[in-house]
């Protein structure tokens, strides 16, 4: 085994063995797929028998050092309080969080994408953070023995992909109860795109809610937005303009709901007193618009937390308890509900 005082193994040593070019030893590091079986063999093999440790990633008897934390978008509140949780964990393990964002290099562009690039850099471990990655990208983070771990999966992940998210069903049940106590039967959903998993899972607390206390769910009455203010107010537009409106209003998003004030403060209705609105994520903007909504809360900070404590017991080898890991919603009540008119 390599000893403390010896130097690590560099590309050049790998390539100057096993009778390849470095570019080589850098395709079979990152996954590439344009290496032949036997090259990929033989260097892998040279890889692990002389213990070699790309940049990033810790020697044997030493902490990872740098992660990265991939989102989808860094604008917004829902990025910043899960790169604050999972920065703070970072801070607490005494490791290093490099956020980027993940771009898909356009089409007939040589520019590499997200994962090539940090691949290319050295990193200990990957977090993704609404980013679905592709059963390509998968394959190259195995093939790199690179950890990875998915904030919020859009669909449902392959067994041995980990996830965190939140109670999602029950989130939603407990919402849409909340508005039943308080007398209403028309109650509205505006959610996220359909084929998303944690749509589907609001959906079906929406509507189990709906069965338990002997309602019929009108289908005219499920919408679906892009989580952004402008979808939020387009489809309560819609909604209040119907024949029979409905008296209360779960929508799935926050920033949907805040779209959804604006959309009401038009058409001349005022919250609660015309309608209930009960939004979803807990956002700090949840507690600023008038009146305070009421939300359920995602531990957003938490799942953060969660995803890098997680990804550090990968790094090192751990066996996880289950690959799905759930953290509970809250409602949080404030003032924009109340009994129906």
């Amino acid at each position: 085994m390599t000893g403390s005082n010896t130097p690590r193994p560099t590309l050049a040593h790998i390539a100057e063995l096993t009778g390849v070019s470095v570019s080589t030893v850098s395709k079979v590091l990152n996954g590439r797929d344009d290496v032949s079986p036997d090259t990929r063999a033989r260097v892998d093999a040279a890889l692990r028998g002389h213990h070699y440790q790309r940049r990033g990633t810790p020697a044997p008897d030493q902490p990872p050092h740098t992660v990265d934390l991939v989102l989808s978008g860094l604008d917004g509140s829902w990025p910043a309080s899960v790169a604050s949780g999972m920065e703070t964990a970072a801070w607490e393990a005494g490791l290093h969080v490099v956020i980027s964002r993940a771009r898909t290099p356009a089409p007939g562009h040589r520019t590499p994408d997200w994962l090539e690039r940090i691949l290319d850099r050295g990193t200990a471990g990957i977090v993704l953070g609404l980013v679905e990655p592709t059963p390509r990208q998968l394959t190259r983070l195995a093939t790199a023995h690179t950890p990875c771990v998915v904030i919020d999966p859009l669909s449902d992940p392959p067994p041995d992909v980990t996830s965190i998210g939140t109670t999602n069903w029950s989130g939603a049940y407990e919402a849409t109860n909340h508005l039943l106590h308080h007398g209403h039967h028309r109650i509205a959903l505006v959610t996220g795109p359909p084929h998303h998993l944690y749509t589907r899972a609001r959906t079906a607390g929406y509507r189990s809610a709906l069965t338990a206390a002997g309602l019929d769910t009108d289908p005219r009455l499920i919408r679906h937005g892009n989580h952004d203010r402008a979808s939020g107010a387009e489809q309560v537009h819609a909604l209040i303009t119907l024949p029979d409106p409905p008296t209360a209003l779960f929508i799935c998003s926050d920033h949907m709901a805040i779209g959804a004030y604006e959309a009401l403060a038009r058409a001349g209705l005022r919250v609660p007193g015309d309608i209930s609105v009960v939004g979803f994520d807990d956002l700090p903007e949840a507690r600023w618009v008038t009146p305070a909504l009421t939300t359920v809360r995602q531990p957003l900070k938490e799942m953060g937390g969660s995803a890098l404590r997680t990804l550090t017991r990968l790094i090192r080898g751990e066996e996880l308890e289950s690959p799905r890991i759930e953290l509970a919603t809250t409602l949080i009540i404030r003032n924009s509900t109340a009994p129906r008119p």
